[in-house]
């Protein structure tokens, strides 16, 4: 597997959690012309997939901890939305760090993906990156005619230049195989089951290997209470943010909406964890928790 080199944050590494539960449905990839060297042994990916498990108007908000010499901080929050935008969906994360981290690290970042309410595959991918004095803009429009990404990639918006990339008929981006992945039938996996990932981003195909590590019907979750919930362990390869092979964990309500819950992430320096902290507008009711419980400080995150 490539290191992946592309510039991120916690945010960057939170939405990369995220989006590695996917589970592949019976569908052939390509080969993509551009990154031939990171085709899969097993090339499955979820490609078209019926949506049963979100509706416009979800909300899910999420706080972030870094965790430096034991000591967790509360850095930043992300937000995402669903909207209905006629025969797409927008999906959006907008992540940024709190104004008490800022004197560290100051983030705001943006990611809005449009995609096809038929297949859940994107069309027009946006993201708007201002992490501490790095900028980036990248506007991908998926032609799934030509089998193309048209990049518009730039410091800003205005000095923006455009490029092509070849891609495979399935591909993702980070947004959609987030929203695709949670009406896949988790119940035909099996505990122990090698899952392959397969997405565009920063130019490039990247795969992702993800065990499925079975069900946990009592997970606390600190500020929310406990959950039956489905645990996978994505391993990522080396680079920026992330140590060679790192395991991280995830867990995602065992219901029929699938929203994460709670990652754990080693980094290159310190972890992050990620856990659900405000909710609103699920299609149906969190039915994967067993109790609740809204009584929970900072102070006791690491202790999750």
């Amino acid at each position: 597997m490539r290191k992946m080199l592309f510039r991120g944050s916690l945010f960057t590494a939170f939405l990369l959690v995220l989006m590695a539960f996917d589970y592949p449905a019976k569908t052939t990839m390509s080969t993509n012309a551009a990154a031939p060297e990171a085709k899969l042994s097993t090339p499955t990916q979820i490609c078209s997939i019926t949506n049963n498990a979100f509706r416009p108007g979800e909300e899910m908000t999420y706080k972030l901890y870094y965790n430096w010499n034991f000591v967790w901080i509360a850095a930043g929050e992300v937000t995402f939305k669903v909207k209905d935008q006629g025969e797409q969906y927008l999906l959006s994360a907008h992540g940024r760090t709190y104004k008490s981290y800022e004197w560290f690290y100051k983030v705001r970042d943006k990611y809005d993906t449009y995609v096809d309410k038929q297949t859940l595959l994107p069309t027009v991918s946006i993201r708007e990156v201002q992490e501490g004095k790095y900028r980036l803009y990248d506007k991908i429009t998926f032609d799934r005619q030509r089998n193309k990404a048209v990049s518009m990639r730039g410091k800003s918006k205005d000095v923006a230049v455009p490029a092509e990339y070849d891609i495979d008929a399935c591909m993702h981006d980070i947004l959609s195989v987030v929203y695709s992945s949670r009406n896949v039938d988790f119940n035909s996996m099996q505990k122990g089951a090698q899952v392959p990932v397969k997405l565009f981003v920063d130019k490039e195909a990247w795969a992702i290997s993800v065990k499925y590590l079975g069900r946990d019907d009592n997970k606390k979750i600190k500020g929310q209470g406990r959950f039956k919930a489905i645990q996978f362990s994505p391993k990522v390869g080396g680079g920026f943010y992330f140590n060679e092979n790192t395991d991280m964990k995830v867990w995602i309500s065992d219901d029929k909406n699938r929203i994460p819950l709670l990652i754990e992430s080693p980094l290159t320096v310190g972890s992050v964890k990620a856990v659900l902290k405000d909710y609103k507008g699920l299609k149906y009711d969190l039915t994967a928790m067993v109790n609740q419980d809204k009584n929970t400080t900072d102070d006791e995150i690491d202790k999750n």
